[in-house]
């Protein structure tokens, strides 16, 4: 199997599936994210999760193409960085993830991003043309 639709089907039904626990969870999901954005082990966790999972996806997949694959290289690049920098400097993450969670922007808007994201990913992960 293409490891760009390997990929896809990982991606696209796991940002689904947190755009849905998102959208119904709303109040608890602020809360998770709140309390995300303190420092601590589970700061450092999600960032040592974050760059683990980013430099499996961009040593397997590192394809920069004018297609949509180039959506998961993307993902990796940003998943490493942000483990990187959760990891290095958590007060810079803290500070970013403070002010993109502060209100300016709804957790519904972020929500049906992933959402779209994901269901855009599984589109092309499970739908594609068959041959023969």
């Amino acid at each position: 199997m293409d490891r760009s639709i390997f990929l896809a089907r990982l991606l696209g039904p796991t940002f689904v599936a947190i755009a849905l626990g998102m959208l119904i969870n709303l109040g608890m999901y602020e809360s998770m994210i709140a309390e995300a954005l303190r420092p601590g082990i589970l700061f450092y966790l999600s960032g040592l999760l974050s760059l683990l999972a980013g430099l499996a996806i961009v040593n397997l997949h590192n394809t920069w193409c004018m297609d949509w694959r180039v959506i998961i290289t993307v993902l990796g690049w940003l998943m490493t960085t942000g483990g990187i920098i959760r990891i290095v400097v958590p007060q810079v993450a803290i500070a970013i993830g403070s002010s993109i969670y502060s209100g300016h922007v709804p957790t519904v808007v972020i929500a049906l991003i992933v959402g779209g994201l994901g269901a855009f990913l599984g589109i092309k992960g499970y739908m594609r043309p068959q041959r023969g």
